[in-house]
């Protein structure tokens, strides 16, 4: 299978440029820069190195660099953004910072004839985000793209394959971005596009059953996009060998643990264990306001009831989880050892002993398990729900968390979703979900006063989740959700929407 390496920098759009590969039908990985080494690339067979961007300045010493010995590798190279400049300081260029070369935002990019603008007009957007940037190109390297402030907005060393941007054509605001990545993957590293979902499956399904064999496997499924399609994949390899063991916290959204429930006893052939524990999550969480401490104490108590079980009846075997590739990316920024604690990564405790953990999606970005999802025939609903947070509505309700705030939420939250569906809209966002805030207003209800819940509602559009607008949805839609819900939902007697975009706001309210 052919390989391109996505080399982190510290940039923030490293696994951006990882998924912009694999729409190419390339496989793309992503490793820190200072975790594999010249030797390691030519030897593990990769057919290019996309260099990220970064936060830093190839000025300080403390900064990510590498060894300049990539440049003779003969290994197809592309720079992307501090990528660029690291390439252009490791070979000798001038690399400058000045305030009057900043650039930010959209800028209008002028580009020569080369193979790497192929298909391309003279002059198109691109998308930049630097101070620094290269005055002159290293000996060797032709200039092929400006820009008013920016005289090597790319550059190009055809006989060593080396190329460098100083825009970022990952993102969707450089409006030949994909073009260029594809004139990049095809016609410089001579790949041919070899990665298909329909050979994953098949591989994948092969893999697990010759893993394995007659034991059993037993995977935590919390009714998300990961588990689910997992559970799908494990399902068709070894049927009934697999105990799903699905936990219900009560902090799903309505009727969603009913829903997980028939789609997984009607349409797969597996143990399906459902446990149903709210009230044991609810004293818990009593008195406890603080989202982080709710937090804690909700994936705790998760993994305590499910470990319990498994010491009842499942302790042996495999154990499978949904981890996926974004899961356990390691960052080059900062310390590369240390990784970012997920919810899908779940140690085993030390009196449970399986065989092995089985991750049948761990490569996988979240677009290709929806594909995978999909092709296994799992409900539309199910595979592309929209993100939610893993202590559920638990820190949707802001402040304590009760049976009663829970049902509130969850009446005016399928509420908002029964009118976006109703009326075509729900596909034009990224997210939407209502939040209970704990803020009490005076109303008018029936002639009375009353002194009731504001429910706010958060929607958003966004195509990385890494920056978000607020949706604008129509008024009448909005007026219709807000009628609804305030004349449906008991102690209900405002609706709010949140139009704040990310940054400054984050997408979730805690």
């Amino acid at each position: 299978m052919e390989k391109i390496l996505v080399l982190d920098f510290g940039g923030q759009y490293n696994q951006l440029i990882a998924r912009r590969v694999r729409e190419q039908s390339i496989y793309a990985e992503i490793k820190p820069y200072n975790k594999i080494t010249v030797d390691q690339i030519v030897s593990e067979g990769y057919r290019g190195v996309i260099f990220t961007g970064g936060p830093n300045s190839v000025f300080d010493p403390l900064s990510p660099h590498y060894d300049p010995a990539i440049l003779d590798a003969g290994v197809p190279l592309l720079g992307i953004c501090y990528g660029c400049q690291l390439i252009a300081h490791m070979a000798g260029g001038v690399v400058s910072s000045a305030d009057n070369s900043s650039e930010y935002g959209k800028i209008e990019l002028d580009i020569r004839d080369h193979a790497l603008f192929e298909s391309i007009p003279g002059r198109s957007v691109c998308w930049m985000s630097h101070h620094d940037y290269i005055s002159e190109a290293p000996d060797g390297f032709a200039v092929i793209a400006s820009t008013d402030k920016c005289p090597v907005a790319a550059m190009c060393d055809d006989s060593r394959r080396i190329y460098g941007v100083q825009f970022h054509p990952e993102v969707t605001h450089t409006e030949y971005g994909r073009q260029i990545l594809h004139n990049f993957l095809y016609n410089v590293c001579g790949c041919s596009g070899d990665w298909r979902m329909d050979s994953f499956i098949d591989d994948t399904v092969a893999a697990i059953r010759a893993q394995v064999g007659d034991k059993g496997v037993v995977l935590g499924l919390s009714g998300g996009v990961d588990s689910s399609v997992a559970a799908a994949l494990i399902s068709k390899a070894v049927g009934k060998q697999l105990t799903c063991v699905f936990v219900d916290q009560g902090l799903m959204r309505k009727d969603e643990g009913d829903f997980v429930e028939q789609t997984f006893t009607k349409l797969f052939d597996m143990n399906f264990v459902r446990i149903n524990c709210q009230d044991a999550f609810l004293d818990k969480l009593k008195g406890i306001v603080d989202p982080e401490e709710k937090r804690t104490i909700i994936g705790t108590e998760f993994y305590r009831v499910f470990w319990d079980k498994i010491r009842e009846s499942y302790g042996d075997g495999f154990f499978a989880q949904g981890t996926i590739y974004p899961d356990r990316i390691e960052s080059g920024k900062g310390d590369a050892s240390k990784i970012k604690t997920h919810h899908n990564q779940v140690g085993v405790p030390e009196d449970i002993h399986f065989e092995d953990v089985i991750e049948p999606l761990k490569d996988l970005f979240k677009d290709e398990v929806r594909a995978v999802g999909e092709k296994l025939g799992l409900p539309h609903d199910l595979v592309w729900r929209q993100p939610f947070p893993g202590p559920g509505l638990g820190v949707r309700v802001i402040g304590e968390v009760t049976a009663e705030r829970v049902r509130i939420l969850q009446e005016a939250d399928a509420i908002l979703r029964d009118e976006m569906d109703k009326n075509g809209y729900a596909p034009q966002m990224s997210q939407f979900f209502a939040v209970l805030p704990g803020v009490k207003t005076v109303g008018v209800m029936g002639d009375e006063r009353t002194y009731c819940e504001l429910v706010a509602i958060r929607a958003v559009t966004t195509d990385d989740f890494m920056t978000a607008d607020w949706a604008k949805i129509p008024y009448d839609i909005l007026g219709r959700v807000s009628n609804r819900i305030i004349n449906e939902v008991d102690r209900v007697n405002r609706v709010v929407y949140d139009i704040t975009s990310k940054p400054p706001g984050t997408v979730e309210w805690e």
